[in-house]
């Protein structure tokens, strides 16, 4: 099955619905979110890097009213709003939030540092919430060697929650005003896994039911499998794939539900030119079985 989207001819698998391109510009690591009034997506500036390595020092902002048409904002947000950051810092995958009124980012610079930002509009202008790593190695205990591929969570009961890590999958509560963690640093438990299977990154929590669902990447390359759950904080058990094995070293997904809909973000290599260091964004619906499992349409 096939699909034209934004004049680009897009394969998609037999088995799922066609995806939608955000963008021709080179993006990747998807943070979706539906803020004022419109779909806003934080992402990997690949547009900017070397094409060798994921070396690019900012965001993109991709918008869309429909989830069809998109504007590419360009790389808008650079590294060099963490001041404490170095100057060469790598913009890897980002995450932001709504809440109390404002937007906070959250980003990984450096490979060893989560900042976090404020603004009160989604397109910025963002400046440093608190002028320090919110989460460091290896100032902070339990931090993992890549505290990176941060995603955030607020639970019904208004605790904030921040996942994060590779190779293994952390947690940690975030205060009510985002300046700081509470408590130590959890590693999260996913029981379950098939053979040769495990988790590897980009680790993000949607709830859909009451259920809490945890997805991530199992690694380089690595398929997109998801766990369930009773509490945020787990244990988990795993639950099937997603997104199986594609032609890219890396991927990244994250689940954003509304209006009805639950929509799968994710990356790939579909634009001329591209590859693993030169990826795209893309969209496609999923829908929920009897049992609570998930499945591509």
């Amino acid at each position: 099955m096939k699909t034209i989207v934004a004049g680009l001819l897009i394969a998609a698998s037999a088995c799922a619905s066609a995806q939608t391109l955000l963008t021709k510009n080179f993006a990747a690591d998807p943070s979706p979110h539906f803020f004022g009034g419109k779909y806003v997506v934080y992402a990997t500036d690949d547009q900017n890097n070397s094409g060798k390595y994921w070396d690019s020092t900012s965001w993109r902002v991709l918008t869309s009213a429909d989830l069809k048409s998109w504007k590419d904002h360009g790389p808008i947000l650079p590294a060099s709003i963490f001041k404490w950051a170095s100057a060469d810092a790598k913009a890897w995958a980002p995450e932001a939030v709504e809440h109390g009124g404002k937007y906070y980012f959250f980003a990984p610079v450096g490979g060893k540092q989560i900042g976090v930002a404020v603004s009160d509009n989604p397109l910025g202008p963002f400046v440093d919430l608190i002028g320090k790593p919110l989460v460091e190695t290896p100032r902070d205990a339990n931090a993992g060697d890549e505290p990176i591929d941060p995603a955030v969570f607020i639970d019904k009961d208004k605790r904030i929650y921040l996942y994060f890590g590779t190779r293994v999958p952390k947690v940690v509560e975030l205060s009510a005003d985002l300046k700081s963690t509470v408590g130590g640093i959890k590693n999260l438990v996913v029981d379950g896994f098939p053979a040769k299977t495990a988790y590897g990154e980009a680790p993000f929590l949607h709830q859909h039911k009451g259920v809490y669902y945890f997805s991530f990447s199992t690694g380089w390359p690595g398929q997109i499998v998801y766990a369930t759950g009773k509490s945020p904080l787990g244990p988990f058990d795993y639950r099937g794939v997603l997104i199986d094995f594609l032609k890219i070293s890396t991927n990244h997904q994250a689940i954003l539900e509304h209006d009805g809909k639950t929509l799968l973000f994710y990356h790939d290599n579909v634009l001329p030119g591209g590859g693993d260091h030169r990826r795209s964004i893309l969209v496609q619906e999923i829908e929920y079985n009897a049992d609570g499992t998930m499945r591509r349409k």
